[in-house]
């Protein structure tokens, strides 16, 4: 039997939580500055915890050790991940978190597309309805 640790649920729920945060503090936090210097410094902190925490469990490894392949797609996703948070960061600025959120977590049904497409994952008529609903709901959400 699989430990919370071990689990993919556990730490996706995490994951979930720790966004819901985000959103929230990022929104009081983005109130009095310019949403690109708030992701900015939001970038720094999270390069500073998480350098700290690799240092602090010895997971390091010299770059060399990836392959040009893992390397071109950490750059792509890096680069992704930065223009999410900027876009982010700007919409919270604009609009009400409880409807920024939502259309962000649309995310879920672009990846499904994305995965099915570009990875050819396979995904059951009931994992695709609740893409859908996911989509709906989201969309519900922004527009109330």
């Amino acid at each position: 039997m699989q430990t919370l640790a071990q689990s993919w649920l556990t730490w996706a729920l995490l994951a979930a939580l720790f966004a819901a945060l985000t959103a929230v503090f990022a929104k009081t936090g983005v109130s009095n500055v310019n949403s690109n210097f708030a992701t900015f410094l939001r970038t720094v902190v999270v390069v500073i915890a998480l350098g700290m925490l690799v240092w602090a469990t010895g997971e390091t490894q010299p770059l060399s050790t990836l392959s040009i392949k893992t390397s071109v797609f950490l750059v792509l996703s890096g680069l992704a991940t930065g223009a999410s948070w900027l876009c982010y960061f700007r919409a919270l600025q604009l609009g009400k978190v409880s409807q920024v959120a939502p259309v962000d977590k649309l995310s879920v049904v672009f990846v499904a597309l994305i995965a099915a497409v570009f990875l050819g994952e396979k995904m059951s008529a009931t994992s695709w309805a609740g893409v859908g609903f996911i989509g709906v709901g989201a969309v519900l959400v922004a527009l109330a």
